[in-house]
């Protein structure tokens, strides 16, 4: 992915985006901590950075270890926010390191999930504009017609949106996988409901280079390989 250029005065917090030093969001904590400072001065949130200020992030906040794993979300557990008596992937994940998911999967939902502590590459992943591919296996309540198979590759109207141009690959007489580039809620229900179909199941199966060969339930974390590659679509080397 081609880095986006910095244009100056900036804001201190896209500035170290940018820098791929950390989140915008750990940005402001370690600003709030007095751990960052431009031309020798500890920085406050919003301040601007200037072209040829020097900028320092003290400690090893800039060269922190992160981590990043798959996880086989299991279906009737939610990804984000939990509300009372729900079970969250936090919860059942098994990993020791507080991490986020990228990309989010509705309760109903099972399958691939990335989870990190790298806020840096949240963006880069998950905007649109990137055209990433994320593919699901989906399972609907009747005879998938081949008309219907071409609409969904074509574009959905959902609710005054037209999806983006999909792959769709009818799998047997009531399933089909469906690769997307873009992510809005709840997307693939509604481009369902919009043909007349009521989706019974839902998997993702894929995000990008990341492929979902582990058990429901089960995580592990990348490779070297899948790493690299992950980075360098993220734009950070």
């Amino acid at each position: 992915m081609e880095k986006e250029k910095i244009e100056y005065p900036i804001r201190i917090n896209r500035y170290l985006l940018l820098k791929n030093l950390c989140s915008r969001r750990e940005a402001d904590r370690l600003i709030e901590q007095g751990k960052i400072q431009i031309n020798g001065v500890t920085a406050v949130l919003g301040q601007k950075v200037q072209e040829g200020d020097s900028v320092d992030v003290a400690g090893s906040a800039a060269n922190r270890t992160y981590h990043y794993f798959l996880f086989n979300k299991p279906r009737g557990i939610v990804s984000n926010s939990p509300q009372r008596d729900e079970q969250s992937v936090e919860d059942i994940s098994g990993i020791q390191f507080k991490v986020s998911t990228v990309g989010r999967l509705d309760k109903d939902s099972e399958g691939l999930l990335l989870l990190t502590d790298d806020g840096r590459i949240i963006d880069a992943i998950l905007n649109p504009k990137y055209s990433h591919e994320r593919e699901y296996e989906v399972g609907v309540d009747k005879f998938v017609k081949a008309s219907d198979i071409k609409k969904l590759e074509n574009g959905v109207d959902i609710e005054g949106y037209v999806t983006k141009p999909a792959k769709a690959t009818k799998l047997n007489d009531n399933s089909f996988s469906l690769i997307l580039t873009e992510g809005k809620k709840h997307q693939i229900r509604r481009m369902c409901a919009a043909l007349g179909y009521q989706v019974l199941n839902l998997r993702r199966t894929r995000m990008m280079h990341l492929n979902l060969d582990i058990k429901v339930g089960e995580n592990r974390s990348l490779t070297k390989s899948e790493k690299t590659i992950l980075l360098e679509k993220a734009g950070i080397s």
